[in-house]
C-alpha cells in the first residue's frame, strides 16, 4: 500500500509540476534557454490550432493597470471615458448569418466558387493588414491595431472561408470540390504566414503600440494578455532572425503546410474494400449482412472504416476475415503516408533548430502546461507502470478463457486479430453482456434527442435539432442552440454522422464560426462515422459510440459557450492538454445509472436498459482498462519520440519497438502500419500524451459536478468558469477558480481502478 502511494505521489507530482513555485535555478535556467530559442507561432501547419497561452496573476495585472493609470495627467476622467475598445470593430465586411438559412451559404458549392472567393477574401485580408501597418505611430490605437489585428487573423471572412474549405476537404462527396478545396487551403495558410505570422512590419506596428501609446488607454485583462502574448508570438515566429534565416523558416512553415494536408488527404480518401463469402461473415447479424453490397462475384463488400472494424473484431467467428480486416484497416493511407511522415519530421526537426528549439517536441510542448518533453513522457511512463500490472491480470484472465478455435501465438501472446473477440466472447459468457444487444437501446435519433435534453437542464440551454437544404450532404442535421435565460442564441451545430467514401473516417469537431462577444452566433460542425440504418432497423449505437458522441459534443459546447472579446482566445483555442477536459468530462456521465436509464430506449420495445444490465455496464467500465491505457501510451510515446531527436528515424521500426514494449501480451503484425494513419500527428504533434493528461482534470471536475447532483446551478457556474473563458485564462486558474483548490490525481486512479 505504501508503495502504490508513493507512485501515486509522484504521477501526482507530474501532473501538477506547472503548479509548483519555481527554484532560483530553473528561473535562471529558463532565462538561459529563453535568450538562447525563438519559438515560431502556430501558423495552421495542420487543422485550425488549439492556442497555446500564458497568464499572468491577476494582482500582476493589477498593479500594472495601477501604474498605467498613474501615469495618466487626469486618471478619474479618463476612466470615465474609457469604453469597451473591443465593440463595434468593423474592420471587415464579415459574412453574417442572420437566419438559419444562411448557413448554406458559408460552403462553395462549386469549385469555381472557392477559387473566386479565395482570390477575394485573401485581397480584403491584405487590405486590413496594410491599413494595420500604414497607420502613423502616433495615432495607434487598441482597436486600429491590436484588435484589428486579431480580428484580421482569426475572425475575417478569409478565416472563416478556411474553416469552410477544412470541412468540405474533410465531408464533400465531390471530388473537384475536396480537390480545389485542399488546393485553396494551402495558398491561405501560406498568405497567413507570409502577411501575419511572419510579418515584420506587423510586428512593428505593435511593438510602436506597446512602446508608446498603450499607456494612453486602459486595457481590460484580455486586452493587454492578447497584446503580450501575440509580441512573444512574434519573436518565437523568428522575427528576430536576420533576414536569410526568416526566409528560410518561412519556407518550411509552407512546405509543411503541404505536406501536413497531403498526410490528412491520403487518409481520407483511403477507401479500400474487403470482399467476403457470406460463410467467412459467420458471428455477424444477418440484417447487417443484408445490408451490405455485392460485386459481380457475389461477394460482399465491406468498407474498411471504423464502424465495420469494431464489429468485424468483436463479433465475426471466422479468424481469416479478422486477421484480412486488421491488417487492411491498418494499412490505410500506406505506404504514402510513410514517406510523407519521414518528410514532416525531417521538416518540423529543422524548423524547432532554426528557431533554438533541441527538439520539434521541446518547441511543440513548451507553451503547454506540461511545458517539457520529459514531463510529458514522465507522466506517460508513470500510467504505464500502473496500467501494466492491471494488463497482466487481464492476459491471464483471457488466455485461460479462449473461445473455441481460438490459440496464442507460439511465445504466449494473444494475436491483434483475436483480442477484441477474445474481450467480448469474455463478456458475453461470464457476465452475460452483449455488445450486439445493448446496442438496440441505443438507436441513434432517439438517443442523441435525449442527450441534448440532459445537456439541456444542466447548461440553461436550448437545442433544437431540424433537417436544412442545401449543405453537402442530404443526411446533415442541423442544431439551433439557445439560451434559456434570455432566448438568444448561442449558434449553430451541424452534424454528420454517417460514413461514406472519402469523408474523414474518425470523429472530430471543427469550428466554423468563432464565438465573439457582439457578433452573432457561433457555429461547430460534429463528424463521426455511426452505423447507418438498415431497412429493418435505425442506425444503433454501441455505448462506444454513444460515448464518441457526448465527447465530441463537449468540443461543441466549448466551442459555442466559450464566447471571448479576443476572437484568438474564443471556444476552444486553449492549450492543447486542456481543451480535451470539457470533451472527456461529458463521456463520464454515461457511467451513471440514471443516464443511462434516461438515454437508454429499446427500438422496439421502447423500454430503457434493465437494471441488472446497467449495474453490469457499470462494474465493467474498467473491464480492460490496462490493455486500453497500455494503446494510450504507445500513441504518447510514439508522437514524443517520433518529434524528438532526429536522427533519421525509421518510422515503421519507432512504432515496433514502442509496441514491443508497451504490447507485452499482445503479438506484433508485421503488417501493422498504423502510424500512417495516425492523424493526430499532424494536428497535434507531439502532444498525444494530452488525452490522459487532460482526463486527470476531467475526472476531477466531473467528481465536483457529481458531488453537487449534477444540478443546473453547478453546469451554469461549469459553464461560465471553465467553458466561457475560452482560452483567455491559464488552465490552472480555471481549474483552480471551478474547484475551489487546486486540482489532483485521486479521482482519476479512483476512477480507472488503479487506487
Amino acid at each position: 500500500m505504501k508503495n502504490k502511494k508513493i507512485i501515486t505521489l509522484l504521477l501526482v507530482a507530474f501532473v501538477l509540476l506547472t503548479y509548483l513555485p519555481q527554484t532560483e535555478a530553473m528561473k535562471k535556467q529558463q532565462v538561459l534557454q529563453k535568450r538562447k530559442r525563438e519559438q515560431t507561432v502556430n501558423t495552421y501547419e495542420t487543422e485550425p490550432p488549439k492556442k497555446k497561452l500564458k497568464i499572468e496573476h491577476d494582482t500582476i495585472t493589477r498593479n500594472r493597470k495601477r501604474e498605467e493609470i498613474k501615469n495618466i495627467k487626469e486618471p478619474k476622467k479618463f476612466l470615465q471615458n474609457k469604453r469597451n475598445i473591443s465593440e463595434s470593430l468593423d474592420i471587415t465586411k464579415n459574412i453574417i448569418i442572420k437566419t438559419k438559412d444562411d448557413i448554406a451559404k458559408l460552403f462553395p458549392k462549386s469549385a469555381e466558387e472557392i477559387v473566386n472567393l479565395t482570390a477575394q477574401y485573401i485581397k480584403e485580408a491584405q487590405e486590413e493588414i496594410n491599413k494595420i501597418i500604414a497607420i502613423d505611430s502616433q495615432r495607434r490605437t487598441y482597436k486600429n491595431t491590436v484588435l484589428a489585428l486579431d480580428r484580421a487573423s482569426s475572425f475575417g471572412n478569409l478565416m472563416l472561408l478556411l474553416n469552410s474549405l477544412y470541412i468540405l476537404e474533410m465531408v464533400s462527396p465531390e471530388e473537384e470540390i475536396r480537390k480545389v478545396a485542399k488546393s485553396k487551403m494551402e495558398e491561405i495558410e501560406k498568405f497567413k504566414i507570409d502577411q501575419i505570422s511572419s510579418n515584420k512590419k506587423l510586428y512593428e506596428a505593435l511593438v510602436s503600440y506597446e512602446q508608446n501609446n498603450k499607456a494612453k488607454e486602459f486595457l481590460s485583462q484580455e486586452e493587454a494578455y492578447y497584446l503580450e502574448e501575440k509580441l512573444k508570438d512574434y519573436k518565437r515566429a523568428g522575427l528576430g532572425l536576420p533576414e536569410k534565416e526568416l526566409t528560410e523558416v518561412t519556407k518550411i512553415k509552407k512546405e509543411l503546410v503541404e505536406l501536413t494536408q497531403q498526410f490528412d488527404t491520403n487518409i481520407s480518401t483511403d477507401n479500400k474494400k474487403i470482399m467476403c463469402k457470406k460463410e467467412e461473415l459467420t458471428g455477424l447479424e444477418q440484417d447487417y449482412i443484408n445490408s451490405l453490397k455485392k460485386d459481380e462475384h457475389n461477394n460482399y463488400i465491406l468498407d474498411v472504416n471504423g464502424p465495420t472494424y469494431t464489429n468485424i473484431m468483436q463479433n465475426c467467428q471466422v479468424e481469416t476475415t479478422r486477421k484480412n480486416f486488421y491488417i487492411a484497416y491498418n494499412n490505410k493511407a500506406y505506404p504514402k503516408n510513410k514517406n510523407l511522415l519521414q518528410k514532416i519530421i525531417e521538416k518540423r526537426d529543422m524548423l524547432a533548430k532554426k528557431l533554438g528549439f533541441e527538439t520539434y517536441a521541446h518547441y511543440d510542448l513548451d507553451s503547454e502546461m506540461a511545458k517539457d518533453p520529459q514531463i510529458a513522457k514522465n507522466f506517460i511512463e508513470s500510467v504505464f507502470n500502473k496500467a501494466d500490472q492491471k494488463a497482466k491480470q487481464e492476459f491471464e484472465l483471457f488466455s485461460q478463457n479462449l473461445p473455441e478455435k481460438i490459440t496464442l501465438t507460439q511465445n504466449g501472446r494473444i494475436k491483434p486479430w483475436d483480442s477484441g473477440y477474445i474481450k467480448n466472447y469474455y463478456k458475453k459468457k461470464h457476465f452475460n453482456l452483449d455488445q450486439q444487444e445493448i446496442k438496440k437501446y441505443f438507436p441513434m435519433e432517439p438517443t442523441i434527442k435525449k442527450i441534448f435534453a440532459i445537456y439541456e437542464k444542466f447548461f440553461n440551454i436550448t437545442l433544437t435539432v431540424s433537417q436544412p437544404q442545401d449543405l453537402w450532404h442530404k443526411d446533415v442535421l442541423r442544431v439551433e442552440i439557445y439560451s434559456q435565460k434570455d432566448n438568444t442564441l448561442l449558434g449553430y451545430l451541424l452534424l454528420d454522422l454517417y460514413p461514406r467514401d472519402n469523408k474523414y473516417s474518425h470523429a472530430c469537431s471543427i469550428e466554423l464560426i468563432l464565438p465573439v462577444t457582439g457578433h452573432g452566433p457561433a457555429m461547430n460542425v460534429i463528424i463521426t462515422n455511426f452505423p447507418k440504418p438498415t431497412k429493418n432497423k435505425p442506425s444503433l449505437l454501441t455505448l462506444g459510440n454513444v460515448k464518441t458522441f457526448c465527447h465530441e459534443l463537449g468540443h461543441a459546447l466549448h466551442c459555442i459557450l466559450g464566447m471571448t472579446t479576443i476572437a484568438s482566445f474564443s471556444g476552444f483555442n486553449t492549450k492543447i492538454d486542456f481543451v480535451e477536459v470539457p470533451s472527456q468530462m461529458l463521456e463520464e456521465w454515461l457511467y451513471e445509472k440514471e443516464i443511462l436509464q434516461i438515454i437508454s430506449c429499446h427500438y422496439e420495445t421502447k423500454r430503457p436498459l434493465p437494471s441488472d444490465i446497467i449495474e453490469k455496464i457499470i462494474n465493467l467500465r474498467n473491464f480492460n482498462i490496462g490493455s486500453y491505457l497500455q494503446r494510450q501510451c504507445t500513441f504518447g510515446l510514439l508522437a514524443l519520440q517520433y518529434f524528438g531527436i532526429y536522427e533519421n528515424k525509421d518510422v515503421k521500426e519507432i512504432y515496433k519497438n514502442i509496441k514491443s514494449k508497451t504490447h507485452k501480451y499482445t503479438a506484433h503484425c508485421e503488417q501493422d502500419n498504423m502510424y500512417a494513419s495516425f492523424g493526430h500527428l499532424t494536428n497535434y504533434g507531439a502532444k498525444y500524451y494530452s488525452y490522459m493528461w487532460s482526463k486527470v482534470f476531467a475526472v476531477d471536475i466531473f467528481y465536483t459536478i457529481k458531488e453537487n447532483k449534477f444540478s443546473p446551478e453547478i453546469g451554469q457556474k461549469y459553464a461560465e468558469e471553465i467553458l466561457s473563458k475560452g482560452g483567455s485564462i491559464d488552465p490552472n486558474v480555471l481549474l483552480k477558480n471551478f474547484l475551489g483548490r487546486e486540482p489532483n490525481a485521486d479521482n482519476f486512479f479512483k476512477n480507472l481502478g488503479l487506487w
